[in-house]
């Protein structure tokens, strides 16, 4: 069960879908509307929105502005091979911001998606930097 939800702006929500369920291990929950899909993770519901005067969470601000993709905020998605899913994901044609960075925790890369979205892929290379601790 999802106990964190996200919500990212995606210019078309079926390529969306296509990428975090086809790359990076989603599960559609719902897609009831052109404009609108659920997807669950783990523990993360990433709801997907289109623009769109629909209503719902790509609708236009009050001032008129309209909802858009990109930005610098993301989520992590952590992986055991980063190396690995790089090299798949390249050669799917997927773009990345940068290379892949060392940092006190680990190694890491951002990914977008095909609106432009970060994705953060981190691998942890110490226990602490891990989601889930090995007690044992």
């Amino acid at each position: 069960m999802a106990t964190v939800s996200v919500r990212y702006i995606v210019d078309d929500v079926s390529a969306a879908i296509a990428f975090y369920v086809g790359r990076l291990g989603f599960t559609e929950v719902m897609h009831p509307a052109p404009s609108f899909a659920m997807l669950t993770r783990g523990d993360l519901r990433l709801t997907l929105s289109a623009p769109s005067a629909q209503g719902g969470g790509g609708q236009a601000m009050p001032d008129g502005t309209v909802p858009q993709p990109g930005g610098w905020n993301r989520f992590a998605l952590e992986v055991d091979d980063l190396d690995a899913l790089v090299h798949e994901l390249q050669a799917a044609g997927v773009h990345f911001r940068n290379d892949i960075v060392t940092g006190v925790g680990g190694r890491q890369i951002l990914a977008e998606d095909p609106s432009g979205n970060p994705v953060e892929l981190f691998e942890p290379t110490i226990a602490e930097a891990r989601l889930q601790q090995n007690d044992g």
